[in-house]
Formats: structure tokens, sequence, C-alpha cells
């Protein structure tokens, strides 16, 4: 598929990647702990999915915008682990459902823990909450730290699921970044994963980084297909040198340039889809028979803080440093500093920095956003049903701006429902930021990366 250059050069502006709405920018220190509790006590008969945010990396990457912790003491672990299952504790204590259908483990880099601090954890987790049998248990892995037998004890304490950070496998931009390992270790951790009988085996790329070019990225994209992983996530590298201090080690005049970043994109999205993949949105790509794929063919798809799941009614609890939580009609997220955390802890107070409780305005436009991001439709029928009101009186104005996306054929929009065509998926952040309220009332551009 080709996109129409002027398409590209009139909608590729900045905007949110709608993890969550209302996004980040919203949230505030009014939120407290006493609102988050609130949110936790009203969530009975609701299935949890919990985040565990593991900030430590032996090495920084330069890319790199997550919250973080550069060190080599393995004993700093040691203490967070102890902190986190306390995190734990507290949580459920205030939470009126003990049920867990999912965890994931996200950073920084997770397995900088050891294979053993890392069972403590699951098996502290399974004392405190009811995991579920068939549970979707997941680990971000960095290849760089990690061997074959590592893995296979993942499994064997309850691991399902991994995914590989390959991010570039050409040596100049991996050195430019700081994040160098070979495609032959990433084919080993592979292949020992799926001798191990993981459930899904997936892979982070990135593109736009610093000496990258349509062929030495075809070249990293023609490795990663000779492996087929379940999944593949291509993020869009956002250069903010202003806001994340390690990306001021990489040199802005190595960075491919607009025009070379969409080639490379449209070179990838190519590649993909010729070998198979589905485009699923926002830069996540499936093998057909994939749970994400199917979610989205029957309208169940969900976005939140981790990405796309397929578990839309899950609320999700985040532990950890600077994580961030979804229950009830709030999102609350921790602490970002390791001292912070850990005093809101020894005070035996859940480490609640700020959030934000939404209304019913927020929660109509959350439910929109979601259902276009997702699956790329909305229909307008069952979500006047849901909150009682005229969808056309109370969006007119919104309306009216979309007409641009229609003449430009990125949507088909008719009494009953909106409908985002193949190319105005690669467009669907422009189509969701017409419906978000805080973007129309104050320019917030600058805060967020381009849209492609």
């Amino acid at each position: 598929m080709q996109l129409d250059t002027k398409l590209i050069q009139k909608y590729n502006i900045s905007g949110p990647r709608y993890t969550s709405y209302p996004t980040v920018l919203e949230f505030h220190q009014d939120f407290i702990e006493d609102s988050y509790i609130k949110a936790l006590s009203s969530v009975k008969s609701k299935k949890l999915s919990i985040y565990i945010h593991i900030p430590f990396c032996r090495n920084i990457c330069y890319y790199c915008a997550c919250n973080k912790v550069i060190t080599k003491d393995s004993k700093k672990a040691e203490v967070y682990v102890d902190y986190l299952i306390k995190e734990a504790k507290l949580v459920a204590k205030d939470c009126a459902s003990k049920d867990v259908g999912q965890i994931h483990f996200g950073g920084g880099t997770p397995t900088f823990l050891s294979p053993n601090q890392l069972q403590t954890i699951i098996a502290s987790l399974a004392d405190i909450y009811n995991i579920d049998d068939d549970a979707e248990i997941s680990i971000e892995v960095d290849p760089r730290t990690v061997n074959s037998s590592d893995l296979t004890f993942y499994k064997s304490i309850g691991f399902n699921r991994i995914s590989i950070g390959v991010q570039d496998l050409d040596t100049k931009v991996q050195s430019a970044v700081n994040r160098e390992h070979s495609y032959e270790l990433v084919e080993s951790l592979f292949a020992q994963a799926k001798q191990d009988g993981f459930e899904s085996v997936n892979m982070d790329l990135i593109y736009g980084l610093p000496h990258q070019t349509t062929e030495t990225f075809a070249r990293t994209i023609a490795q990663v297909l000779k492996l087929a992983p379940n999944r593949i996530a291509l993020y869009n590298y956002a250069h903010l040198p202003h806001r994340f201090k390690p990306q001021r080690r990489i040199n802005a005049a190595d960075l491919p340039s607009a025009e070379q970043k969409l080639a490379i994109f449209e070179s990838t999205m190519n590649q993909l889809i010729e070998a198979g993949y589905v485009y699923i949105g926002m830069d996540h790509f499936a093998l057909p028979n994939d749970s994400l794929n199917i979610a989205q063919r029957n309208g169940k798809l969900h976005r939140n803080f981790q990405g796309y799941t397929t578990h839309k009614d899950y609320q999700l609890v985040g532990l950890g440093v600077s994580s961030i939580s979804k229950v009830g009609n709030c999102y609350s997220q921790n602490q970002t500093e390791l001292s912070q955390y850990y005093q809101s802890l020894d005070d035996s107070k859940l480490p609640v920095w700020r959030g934000c409780t939404l209304n019913q305005d927020d929660e109509l436009r959350r439910e929109l956003i979601m259902s276009l991001i997702c699956n790329f439709k909305l229909d307008i029928v069952n979500l006047e049903s849901s909150y009682n009101f005229n969808f056309f009186d109370y969006f007119k104005t919104e309306i009216e701006q979309l007409d641009y996306f229609a003449q430009d054929g990125l949507i088909n929009i008719s009494d009953v429902s909106i409908t985002v065509t193949d190319t105005g998926r690669y467009f669907i952040r422009n189509i969701c930021m017409q419906f978000d309220r805080y973007m129309q009332e104050i320019n917030q551009l600058q805060a967020f990366s381009k849209v492609i």
C-alpha cells in the first residue's frame, strides 16, 4: 500500500497515542489516595489486569522515554521486590475484586530481576489474589539480559508470553542508541521460547532511529520475518530531548528526515502486510490467528497503557514506581521517584502521586475514542442508547470537523455509524483528536509525538 504524500503532509502533526482518555496531561495532584481507594472499592465482580513496573536497567538506551533507574547494583532490586509485594497487599486490602486474569511485567528492564525474584513476585501475587489458571502472564525481555535457561525457568513459574525488545538489528544504529546485540542472540532466544511452549512470542521494533534508512531497516524486518513472531510492535521514535535527557546523547543530524522516516514506515508496513501480518493499528501488527486480530474482528479489542489488549472489561491495577492504574471511573499514577514511592509504603499508604476522576462527558468521549482507535468503527445507535443523548446534536462541531476527513476518504459517516477506511487507519490519531475536548480547549500538541 502506498500512502498519499499530500495526505501525510496534511495530517502528520503531533497528537496523543490515546492509551488513555483523558490523557496523562489531565492528571492532577488533587487526586489523592482516598480517590483511588474509592475506585478500588467499586469494582466488585470485575477481573483485574496487574501491571508491574520494574524501573531498573544496567545500561541506558539513548532513545528511552521510560521511567528508569540505571544501576548494576542487584541489591536495589531486592529492596524493590519487597516494596512491590507490600503495595500489592495494600491494594488488595481496599480492592473489591481479587480475581486476576492478566499480569504483565514492564519497565525499564523487567529481566533486570533475577529469575528467583520474579518467582517471588508471582508466588506472592498468587497468595494475595486469585490468579486464573489460564491467566496471561507476560514479560518484556531485553535479549542482552537473559539466556535460554532463564526463559525455560520463566515458563516453569507461569509466564506464557514474552516480548523481545529488538528495536533494530543494524550495528551502526545499535551503536548510536547504545543497545547492541546480535541477530543470532535474538534468534536463539526466540527458538528457545518456542521450544518451551510460550503461547506468544512478540518483538518490539522502533523506526526513526539515527542512521536508519529504508534499506537498513528493511534488512532488519527481513531477519525478523524469518522468525515469524506472533505480534510485532513497530514504534515511532519521538525525539524529545527537552523532555527526556538520554535522548540528548543522540545527534539530531543523524536522525532520518521526516520524509525518510515516512518512507521507512511505508516500506516496513508493506513488508509486514506482504508477509501476512494484519495491521491492528497504532504501530501494531499481528498474525491472522492472533488473539488481537480475532478480538478486533469481533469488535472486542481494547487499549490501555500497555497498548492493545483483548480484555476490555478488566480493571488495570498498576504496581511499582510511576505505574498507572485504570480502575472504575478514574486513573491513578504512582509516585515517580523511588524515595517517595518507598516513603508512602513505609507509611502504609498507597503511593498515589496524581490522577483524575472522569465525569460523564469524559466517559462518553473515552468510549467513543476507544471504539474508533481499536475497532475503526463507531456504532452511533449503541452509544446514544448507552448515554441517552443525541449524537449529532452533542457532537455538532466535531462532525463538522470530520467532514474534511470524509472528503479525503479517511472515514465514512452515516446516520448510524462512523467507519474508518483502510487509508484512514493510518491517521486514526488525527480522527480521534477531533473528539478530544482537552485538545480543543488548549493547544497541547507540543507534548506529543508525530502521528506517523
